[in-house]
């Protein structure tokens, strides 16, 4: 199994459509056999989720994301697990573990906190969006 997370020294980066890294992981029986740092090359949002596809990831793990991004990498039938947020490896590990801390409902979307919109209701965070 592949494994991507949206990347930044060494975090989970919190805004998927902008990251400019993942972190591609190679798993076998419950175990990273392998990881690399792969740059997107300037590809944004809706790209990324091709990109992933390209890379033969089965899996991501990312903080924010928006409805588009959600489904372009459903159509692709990428797992998503978005709200993580802390070490990428150790996310990693959690994951294989069963023990991923996520947030199924975490969206993010453009936005300047219109009325109802709560950052910390899905772990966006105000830095996290912008």
């Amino acid at each position: 199994m592949k494994i991507a997370v949206t990347y930044e020294d060494g975090q989970v980066f919190q805004h998927f459509g902008h990251t400019s890294q993942f972190k591609v992981y190679e798993t076998e029986n419950g175990k990273i056999t392998s990881c690399e740092i792969v740059d997107t090359n300037g590809q944004g949002h809706g790209a990324l989720a091709g990109f992933l596809l390209e890379s033969g990831v089965n899996v991501l793990i990312c903080g924010g994301i928006g409805g588009g991004a959600r489904a372009a990498l459903a159509n692709a039938g990428i797992e998503l697990y978005p709200g993580a947020s802390g070490n990428a490896d150790a996310q990693v590990e959690a994951f294989l573990k069963g023990t991923l801390s996520y947030d199924p409902d975490t969206m993010c979307s453009h936005h300047s906190h219109e009325e109802g919109h709560s950052c910390k209701n899905h772990g966006c965070g105000s830095e996290s969006c912008h």
